[in-house]
């Protein structure tokens, strides 16, 4: 009989062996063995608890996005204005865990099986919608909502570019430059909204 308690280290364990296996080969095509084997638990004991590799990688994916949500909600309380937490969102979505060279190659595995899975999809569309909301929020505060849109738009599609280019080590940027290039983008958003914007509708 298992010993109480263990099922969720064990989860756990396996969880963080797919993720690993997943970065390392760069594709989903890793096999519960090896996942097993990783989390030093046998592949009976891996069916068991998920049933099949596919409710395991969905896990791993809610996993990682678990994670992220987490460090979004800490970064935003600890910003003190509106512009602060768009730097806050910028700097979770490059977090130094996010940004590891596994995590990277995991999530671009992700979305490339997201293409056939619809249960990937969703997730991904979720994490999408949930961190353009975040930036729109917090942009609406500095402009108006249809040019904080606008602006959180640009802002995800160079997070998510950006991402892309350190998954495929394509002339891959520092954490530090990335998010020095994503804020600058920003700062120069907001500066066109304020001119394009009437006077008395100016934010101080």
């Amino acid at each position: 009989m298992p010993k109480l308690g263990m099922e969720p280290l064990r989860r756990k364990a396996l969880v963080d062996a797919a993720l690993s296996a997943i970065g390392d080969q760069g594709t989903l095509t890793v096999t519960m063995s090896d996942i097993a084997r990783r989390a030093g638990v046998s592949p009976a004991l891996a069916h068991h608890y998920f049933g099949s590799k596919d409710e395991l990688l969905i896990a791993t994916i809610r996993s990682l996005l678990a994670d992220l949500r987490r460090d979004t909600i800490h970064a935003l309380n600890a910003a003190a204005s509106p512009r602060a937490r768009v730097s806050a969102l910028i700097r979770v979505s490059f977090h130094a865990g996010q940004f590891a060279p596994e995590t990277v190659a995991a999530w671009l595995a992700f979305y490339s099986q997201a293409q056939s899975s619809e249960a990937m999809r969703h997730l991904l569309v979720l994490y999408a919608r949930r961190l353009h909301s975040n930036l729109v929020v917090n942009l609406a505060a500095l402009c108006p909502p249809d040019l904080a849109r606008g602006i959180a738009e640009g802002a995800a599609a160079l997070i998510d570019g950006l991402y892309l280019r350190r998954a495929l080590a394509a002339a891959p940027l520092s954490r530090e430059r990335s998010i020095a290039l994503t804020e600058a983008y920003v700062d120069a958003a907001l500066a066109r909204a304020r001119i394009e914007m009437p006077a008395e509708g100016r934010h101080a």
